[in-house]
């Protein structure tokens, strides 16, 4: 049976066809994942996140592409999506970083203040508002009276040369 003809017989509901599209198809979309992910067991997970988000929209696949680069497709938008999950994470636990060392180390308040002093004007007034007193960016435009987006850049950049600084001095 063809690919085509596979899956054809998985969306009619064809017992084990949609088992026998995995067998098929599973090696190559894990070892596609392992080599643009550095960590097997993520490529491993992503490549069963793959074969399910398959089965829910089987009913997509036209037969055009081979079935194989429409499955790779769908991985690479799920290590896409991996990757945006985690550069969100590094960003969340960096923002995190100065407040926790501030009221976790009254020794590093010092080092904070430091770190802060050495950052732009703007970029100071930003972090100052967004990540020590709680403003949202919105919020932190309107007082500073700048646009969202340079708000939104002046907290990026300055949460990640408070990073530097701050691991640099507790290295």
């Amino acid at each position: 049976m063809t690919d085509a003809e596979l899956a054809a017989a998985a969306r009619r509901g064809a017992p084990g066809a949609f088992r026998e599209i995995v067998a098929r198809h599973q090696q190559a979309v894990r070892s596609f994942l392992r080599r643009v992910l550095d960590n097997p067991a993520d490529a491993d997970d992503l490549a069963q996140e793959t074969f399910l988000a398959a089965w829910g929209s089987l009913w997509r696949y036209g037969g055009r592409a081979s079935l194989r680069s429409w499955l790779c497709a769908i991985a690479w938008k799920k290590r896409l999506t991996h990757d945006r999950g985690r550069r969100r994470a590094i960003r969340r636990e960096a923002a995190e970083t100065p407040a926790e060392l501030c009221l976790a180390h009254p020794d590093h308040r010092l080092d904070l203040s430091a770190a802060l002093r050495g950052l732009p004007g703007d970029q100071r007034a930003a972090v100052a508002l967004c990540l020590g007193g709680g403003f949202s960016h919105a919020e932190a435009a309107q007082s500073l009276g700048m646009p969202l987006g340079t708000v939104k850049s002046h907290v990026e950049r300055g949460r990640a040369r408070l990073a530097i600084a701050l691991g640099d001095l507790h290295a």
